[in-house]
């Protein structure tokens, strides 16, 4: 069994809150006793990571992800508790920490190489690496106060990732950066934890966190609520975001192996089966691009007036694969009288790579969830694709019909050659 690279105990943080402002100095004086009041916003965090594993930790505003990573990196002192680190930390905090907005973005480099423990001729060494992967150009010698925000994360992470660290501590600066400069972040990340690299990945990104973490843990008000696979964590995060009205459940019941099903909900109604039929009959393996048909039985606990019914199809990682509603279909459900029941049908083709998938069903008000959830059930049902005639592709993505030209060229860049292929 391998030993933990980090391993945090018990941790916590508290911040003194005062009525009044002389009672900060009546505490200084001898004798007089206590007059603040203790804010904890950060406390009883255990947790522990191994060599190469990637952990995502989520959360609301305020919810204490910040002030974890500032711990870590020694920023902020903790309160209570303990951590151990072994071996070397890379860290990209806030936007610009640790760098000096009158310096220019090389100047900024060596600072923050010396902070991280290097010597100025490890970081010459590494400069013209950290120039290229920034691809700032000419302004590698501006102030950085004349820099855009994306431009001083992209100066921030290939100082950050110059040298791969054995622990890499990640907060929500990539958010800011552009499409491009987030895949390439993400195509280093991904080569330092298949190095050995042990990632703490703060972020609001569903998608991000279910790709690159192993598992995830679920902050709220400072404590560590939930820790599990990713997409069963943000399950059951994106059902506690949507609690809006009073009566509001949140349920958990155990799913297939390990994993769990998450439903939410204030009760109007309630979901009572969700079934993949293939020819009237269920399924639960398909061939890559079969038809197939979701049936959605449910029972109104309220009068509901048109509520919208929608599903929503997941990979094996949680990522989102495909969704739509009756409230995009333009589908009128009706007025529902407490007791009745709904069926409702959706007809579509899985087209989706070879592989296992997920199915979310919902039932609420307006376009989404979140203007009215009266029963959400993640996993509700799972289906296994296996490949069938089509022409072999990559991806998630099934596309029935490929058109492809081959042939040579003459000199006036005239075809003399070629045929059409169309994928099956």
């Amino acid at each position: 069994m391998s030993t933990p690279v980090l391993e945090i105990s018990n941790l916590g943080k508290k911040y003194k809150r005062y009525s009044r402002r002389w009672h900060r100095l009546l505490e200084w004086l001898p004798g007089k006793g206590s007059y603040h009041r203790a804010n904890w916003v950060l406390r009883g965090i255990c947790l522990a990571a191994n060599r190469g594993e990637a952990v995502g930790v989520i959360g609301q505003n305020g919810s204490g992800k910040s002030t974890l990573l500032k711990i870590l990196t020694g920023t902020t002192a903790a309160s209570e508790g303990s951590y151990s680190i072994k071996g070397s930390v890379s860290a990209l905090l806030e936007l610009g920490t640790g760098f000096h907005p009158d310096f220019t973005g090389r100047e900024n480099v060596y600072l923050n190489g010396q902070i991280m423990g290097f010597a100025n001729e490890e970081i010459a060494s590494m400069i013209k690496d950290i120039e290229a992967f920034a691809e700032i150009g000419d302004y590698i010698d501006q102030p950085l106060r004349t820099y855009s925000s994306g431009m001083v994360v992209r100066l921030a992470f290939a100082a950050a990732t110059a040298a791969r660290p054995d622990i890499f501590l990640v907060d929500e600066a990539l958010a800011v950066g552009d499409i491009y400069f987030q895949h390439k972040c993400f195509s280093r990340i991904r080569e330092f934890k298949a190095q050995g690299t042990t990632l703490l990945f703060v972020s609001h990104d569903p998608v991000a966190v279910k790709t690159l973490c192993d598992r995830a843990v679920l902050l709220e008000q400072g404590l560590m609520v939930k820790e599990g696979m990713p997409d069963e964590v943000l399950n059951y995060y994106n059902a506690v975001i949507a609690k809006k009205e009073a009566g509001y459940r949140i349920r958990q019941s155990a799913g297939e192996g390990t994993r769990k099903s998450t439903r939410s909900g204030n009760g109007a109604a309630k979901i009572e089966a969700a079934r993949i039929l293939s020819r009237g009959k269920p399924v639960y393996s398909a061939r890559v691009g079969d038809q197939v048909e979701v049936v959605l039985t449910i029972k109104a606990l309220a009068e509901l007036v048109n509520p919208t019914v929608g599903i929503k199809f997941k990979d094996r990682l949680g990522n989102d694969l495909y969704g739509t509603n009756t409230y995009f279909l333009e589908e009128n459900t009706g007025h529902l009288l407490p007791g009745e029941k709904l069926q409702v049908t959706f007809r579509l083709p899985l087209n989706f790579g070879a592989g296992s998938y997920s199915l979310s069903v919902a039932i609420h008000g307006g376009a989404t969830h979140l203007e009215g959830n009266y029963d959400w059930w993640d996993q509700a049902a799972t289906i296994q694709l296996i490949r069938g005639e089509e022409a072999v592709f990559a991806g998630s993505c099934y596309i029935k019909e490929v058109n492809v030209e081959a042939g040579k060229t003459g000199t006036a860049g005239e075809a003399v050659g070629g045929k059409e292929h169309a994928a099956r």
